[in-house]
């Protein structure tokens, strides 16, 4: 898929179509809202928070894309996503990251009895996480806090233990910090065992919340620098993603889009 054809207007279902993927016009506290009524009544759901990173690996992927489209709940964790559809005419109210409503839907949680479930991260970081949110919302109920090993979700057996952990401790939110598509293939492989359930892929959330990894100040999330901040974090694990792959797709998609709106088409 090109990132002209990505690059279209209002899309199916009221989705605001960029970047190849259609994005849910919500705030984060809509997001919460609307999670909170549907579990309300019974109905669980997948939310995923594509970046310029996601749309680029989902554009050369009809399977990823189909993914991510699927799912019942989109939202744009990237500043390029937001003035990309700003470019476009069809704005979204703000960016609402995973980051952010791990925290969020957690303190939703603890407000309606709700026990929560934090898989994937380094080794440890699931369980200083928890001890991070519960210290934040002390009547937060942790059901399951597990960080399993790299590469368990190639083999059967390691998926297979993993869901029988997950549906043995019965969450009404999960939230599943393996990266882009590990967690949202994961996740689809899973939702059967939890009908009730909502997930949410939420990337390095879940470092974020045990502080192993700093997250950028405030004037930089809403400046769209943050991922300046994590380059100069991790370098070493980030610059070929940023700087060779995500910036140059980033700068084709804004340039497509001013162009697309521009010519009308």
């Amino acid at each position: 898929m090109s990132v002209r054809s990505a690059a279209s207007a209002v899309g199916e279902a009221g989705r605001v179509r960029v970047g190849g993927v259609g994005v849910d016009v919500l705030t984060e506290e809509q997001v919460v809202r609307r999670v909170a009524a549907e579990l309300e009544a019974g109905r669980g759901g997948h939310i995923v928070t594509p970046n310029v990173d996601i749309c680029r690996i989902a554009a050369a992927d009809a399977s990823l894309m189909e993914l991510v489209c699927a799912a019942e709940l989109v939202v744009a964790d990237g500043m390029p996503l937001v003035w990309a559809a700003r470019v476009l005419g069809t704005p979204l109210p703000e960016r609402v990251t995973g980051a952010d409503l791990l925290w969020g839907l957690s303190e939703l949680a603890a407000r309606r009895g709700w026990p929560v479930y934090l898989l994937g991260g380094p080794p440890g970081a699931p369980q200083q996480a928890a001890d991070r949110l519960t210290g934040r919302y002390p009547a937060l109920r942790v059901c399951g806090a597990h960080a399993p090993p790299y590469g368990f979700d190639t083999t059967r057996a390691g998926r297979d233990l993993v869901r029988r952990k997950l549906i043995a401790a019965r969450p009404r939110l999960v939230f599943v910090g393996l990266g882009f598509p590990r967690q949202d293939r994961l996740i689809a492989g899973l939702r059967d065992g939890l009908p009730g359930a909502w997930f949410l892929g939420c990337g390095a959330a879940i470092a974020f919340a045990a502080g192993r990894v700093p997250r950028a100040p405030e004037w930089m999330r809403r400046a769209g620098l943050e991922w300046a901040f994590r380059l100069g974090s991790e370098p070493g694990r980030l610059a070929r993603r940023y700087l060779v792959d995500d910036l140059p797709f980033a700068a084709r998609l804004l340039g497509r889009c001013l162009a697309t709106r521009l010519t009308g088409g």
